[in-house]
């Protein structure tokens, strides 16, 4: 996560974690936006020229992508774009259903206080008014906001620094994120009954953290992430549902 920049640090800081931000950002817009090519090397002289930034900020930027997993360091020197195999994927998926599963359960057995429960209440009622009627571009765009809210906030919500940080980290693939897949729906006829699902999750873990069921809570979100492995399936049955999946560029598709 990128952290606000502290109104009272020194103007020189500022512009500093300014450019880190933009070099961060602008980097991973390329990479994901399909600019890059799996496989690409890119030198920091290059991301500077691109975009317009100094080196330190661009050395930075290239550091915390390798550290995300986007990037590959090459012994020769710079980086190359990564190939995501569908297996590491798949592996990226449990392992975020794994985390989840643990915040879950230490969210019910610990407690959560209600004004937090109030919170991860809102975004499920803000959900079922985005489920209600037609399906819009503009609706699965709001889904994807409201529902990696959703997620956060169960994250802060085991009270652990540790969790929270890890969870983090592996959401930070492009196909390891709680809405990875939301918009290979949008072009699925079975998008709205797979939304309708996660839903009835996202109720169930509610209740099941009210009620300090923390093996429960925890098998739930176990399940919830596997809602991926069937939407990471429908992207390589469709190639225009390809096309829709945030870095699907960097994706090696399964042979035939």
């Amino acid at each position: 996560m990128i952290s606000s920049i502290d109104s009272k640090a020194p103007a020189a800081t500022q512009a500093a974690a300014s450019q880190t931000v933009r070099a961060l950002l602008g980097l991973r817009e390329l990479i994901l936006g399909g600019e890059l090519a799996a496989g690409a090397r890119i030198s920091e002289l290059w991301v500077v020229e691109r975009l317009g930034v100094s080196r330190t900020p661009v050395r930075a930027a290239l550091i915390r992508l390798q550290e995300e997993g986007l990037l590959d360091v090459i012994p020769s020197g710079g980086y190359a774009v990564r190939l995501f195999s569908e297996s590491e994927i798949r592996d990226a998926i449990e392992l975020r259903g794994t985390l989840e599963g643990l915040a879950a359960r230490l969210a019910a057995e610990r407690g959560v206080s209600e004004s937090w429960l109030r919170h991860m209440q809102d975004c499920v009622d803000q959900i079922d008014d985005i489920l209600a009627g037609e399906l819009t571009e503009a609706k699965f765009s709001t889904y994807v906001e409201v529902n990696e809210r959703f997620h956060r906030l169960l994250a802060a919500a085991s009270s652990s620094s540790v969790i929270e940080r890890q969870l983090e980290k592996v959401m930070s693939l492009p196909f390891a994120s709680a809405s990875a897949f939301v918009m290979v729906q949008s072009i699925d006829p079975g998008g709205r009954d797979v939304l309708v699902l996660a839903q009835a999750q996202h109720r169930s873990l509610l209740q099941a953290i009210r009620q300090r069921e923390g093996a429960r809570a925890e098998a739930l979100m176990r399940e919830h992430a596997r809602i991926a492995h069937h939407n990471l399936q429908s992207a390589f049955d469709n190639q225009k549902a390809m096309t829709r999946l945030l870095g699907g560029n960097l994706i090696r598709r399964p042979a035939a």
